[in-house]
């Protein structure tokens, strides 16, 4: 999956938070949805304009950054 295709930042649109391609729906906003249990059938159900690759996507660009990062131990907890 090429998600340069699809997911774009630009300062005008949300701050220049990434986003799908043609909207305003950002990374972060299908990246919660996610978290929260939504599947991909009611993410499209609920933002109709957006399909299926558009959510590869943004998995693709979430996974992409992750490698690229550099991490510290989290801090475990008692």
């Amino acid at each position: 999956m090429n998600w340069r295709e699809r997911i774009v930042s630009d300062p005008n649109i949300l701050v220049g938070k990434p986003v799908i391609k043609g909207t305003r729906i950002s990374v972060e906003l299908i990246l919660g949805w996610l978290a929260n249990g939504w599947t991909y059938e009611q993410l499209l159900e609920a933002y109709p304009h957006i399909t299926r690759e558009d959510i590869l996507a943004v998995l693709a660009f979430a996974a992409e950054r992750l490698r690229e990062e550099e991490y510290l131990p989290l801090p475990t907890i008692a």
